[in-house]
């Protein structure tokens, strides 16, 4: 068994997130690894409960962080925490970055007071399952972000589904969004790998496996 790999995609809808974590699960388990393959918000029955609520139900800006922290606590504690302990690669759809970039950048939501839930709902000395291998901060080991102007995502998604409340936000709130995962990205710059996703899906593809490798991963 070896050491757990948490890794986090982010981006808007349409930025590609879903065809190449798939793609990703499929290369660590064809290298031996076991994956557990997640999404947020959701990932367990209560936190999909909640994802339900935060995506189609009109609330405020901190009723949505707070649903966000709530469901993400329950999946850190029932799936993410558990998977690291047993060694897994963790390849989740979505994590922490999305509540600052959506909550803080599209809703323009107080960037401090996200901070404070972060810090207490991933705090790694509250999880049963604490590795003190791993930072006081749970976060993940590298964040993919699949970074796309918003025009062109909206162009891939035009009239593929019927789109939830966030997808239905103006091109201008995805503006702030992109501009929330860059301030996050500003932050904490060895956590993160930018991938230019306005480009062919095999050459995105290339330069995901280069930021995997890069780790030393596969």
């Amino acid at each position: 068994m070896g050491q757990g790999v948490f890794i986090s995609f982010e981006g808007i809808d349409g930025a590609g997130k879903s065809t190449h974590i798939e793609a990703l699960a499929n290369a660590f388990r064809a290298a031996g690894r076991h994956v557990t393959l997640t999404r947020e918000p959701g990932g367990t029955p209560l936190a999909e409960k909640i994802r339900a609520l935060a995506l189609h139900e009109p609330m405020d800006a901190l009723t949505e962080a707070l649903l966000m922290f709530a469901a993400r606590r329950d999946h850190i504690r029932q799936v993410i925490a558990p998977a690291l302990a047993r060694g897994e690669v963790l390849l989740c759809d979505r994590f922490t970055d999305a509540t600052f970039a959506y909550q803080g950048g599209g809703r323009g939501f107080d960037w401090t007071s996200l901070a404070a839930l972060e810090r207490l709902v991933q705090d790694a000395s509250t999880l049963a399952s604490n590795d003190p291998a791993r930072a006081p901060l749970l976060q993940p080991d590298l964040t993919i972000w699949f970074d796309l102007p918003p025009a062109v995502a909206a162009a891939r998604l035009a009239g593929t589904r019927v789109p939830d409340k966030f997808e239905a936000q103006p091109e201008t709130f995805f503006d702030a969004v992109r501009a929330g995962y860059a301030r996050r990205l500003h932050e904490t710059p060895a956590r993160f790998a930018r991938i230019d996703a306005d480009q062919p899906r095999e050459v995105v593809w290339r330069d995901v496996q280069a930021a995997v490798r890069g780790r030393g991963w596969l």
